[in-house]
């Protein structure tokens, strides 16, 4: 495997020859690659570990290492950073935090797999999963480490959950005093926009801790540095960031040459992950989303639905999607075992498509045609949209447009601050 070299900026100044940067230093930003055509696998995107280890993990030199990751955390050719490190003499790797679903990722959702010694290398594995603060704090100081690592594939929805596995262990890191490194990977659903509601901090959970668009439309990197300088900024982590070479904003999945792991084991594909800051909003409703199929987030239904919810979907028109009448007997979660009638999304202009806008449609129009729609008892929709308003306008018989119109203020803001922490054009 054939690895780029490039310079490194850190706090201080150069340090090796990779892109990273530690927060509040200049943007490092990789070389423009001729020929990254929209679809086309050029197979030169290479991630932020690959990059380290082609420096041979200069920025970790004399450092006790321990790595937030999970089973995205490879390299090109699918072997796992911590197999790749853990017999390497460069790199003091000496523990492994695994997040939801867990490090080796047997746990389903809302699971993790708990403390014990990985048996492929023996090192320790600590559970971070729902861990936070001092508690989380404590597990990075019994550890013995001095640099944390973070490398997880993330989906670019704001309730997906790693994005705030890393806001807690940056948070945890620095009141342990740790440093913190965080590896890039990309964005599989580009970076180009952000889209959908910003969350309103009463309504913070692990599904959403900070004032995040719906669609957040960056990579985690940039996160990171968004998160240390503008939610973290009272006490701030040690940061570095390592970023990838060869990849564009506007790059989809495919695009990278990058194997795809499954991130979780409802996010089979990328295809999965282009729909899901949208169809995501049917966890928080009495319809299945699609968990217990070969096509979770693609497939919604429930018993009692019939061929007038696809219908009025593609009469809205919605760019870039086409609905199909469908169903389905999920094999777990709601409905498991049962047939369902619904819709399966079928994204034909990817371009074109809105995630978020499409799954408010969907929800709309599903309430119109099926009177057995229902939200799940707890509102868990206003866990994830962040906000009351998109329920309560929904109840009110607001269009789709209106409910969309209601976070643009709040969006545009929220891109402003955004603009400040991209790293790649």
């Amino acid at each position: 495997m054939s690895l780029s070299r490039r310079g490194l900026l850190a706090a201080g100044g150069a340090v090796g020859a990779l892109a990273a940067t530690a927060a509040g230093t200049g943007v490092a930003t990789a070389a423009p690659i001729p020929g990254q055509g929209r679809g086309t696998v050029h197979g030169r995107v290479r991630t932020g570990f690959d990059r380290l280890a082609a420096d041979g993990y200069a920025l970790l030199k004399g450092q006790k290492v321990g790595v937030v990751t999970n089973p995205t955390g490879i390299t090109s050719d699918v072997r796992h950073i911590v197999d790749v490190m853990h017999p390497d003499d460069r790199v003091d790797l000496i523990a492994v935090f695994g997040p939801e679903h867990g490090f080796r990722g047997t746990a389903q959702a809302g699971g993790s797999e708990g403390r014990y010694d990985d048996p492929a290398t023996g090192l320790p594995v600590y559970d971070t999963y729902l861990k936070s603060g001092q508690p989380l704090a404590d597990v990075f100081t019994a550890s013995g480490v001095d640099t944390i690592v973070f490398d997880i594939q993330d989906a670019g929805a704001r309730f997906y959950t790693y994005i705030w596995t890393l806001y807690d262990c940056m948070a945890a890191a620095a009141l342990a005093g740790k440093r913190f490194v965080v590896l890039d990977r990309p964005n599989p659903v580009t970076g180009r926009a952000a889209l959908g509601p910003v969350l309103d901090p009463a309504f913070a959970t692990f599904v959403g801790r900070r004032e995040i668009a719906q669609a957040h439309g960056m990579t985690v990197t940039e996160l990171a540095l968004l998160f240390n300088a503008e939610f973290l900024a009272e006490r701030p982590v040690d940061l570095r960031i390592v970023k990838m070479s060869g990849w564009k904003r506007s790059d989809f999945f495919d695009a990278t040459g990058l194997p795809w792991v499954p991130p979780s084991p409802n996010m089979p594909t990328p295809d999965t992950a282009l729909v899901y800051s949208g169809t995501c909003l049917f966890e928080g409703t009495n319809l299945s989303e699609g968990r217990g199929t070969t096509r979770p987030f693609e497939l919604l239904g429930a018993e009692g639905i019939d061929h007038r919810w696809a219908a009025a979907a593609n009469a809205l028109d919605l760019p870039g999607v086409a609905f199909r009448e469908a169903y389905f007997a999920p094999t777990f979660s709601k409905f498991q075992g049962r047939t369902v009638g619904g819709v399966q999304l079928h994204v034909q202009d990817r371009e074109a498509f809105d995630p978020v806008r499409t799954g408010i449609a969907l929800l709309v129009t599903a309430k119109q045609t099926w009177s057995g729609f229902a939200w799940r008892s707890d509102n868990w929709i206003d866990k994830l949209t962040g906000n009351t308003r998109v329920r309560t306008m929904i109840d009110a018989g607001a269009d789709t447009d209106e409910v969309v119109g209601a976070w643009e203020e709040d969006l545009t803001a929220f891109r402003g601050v955004r603009k400040r922490y991209l790293q790649y054009r």
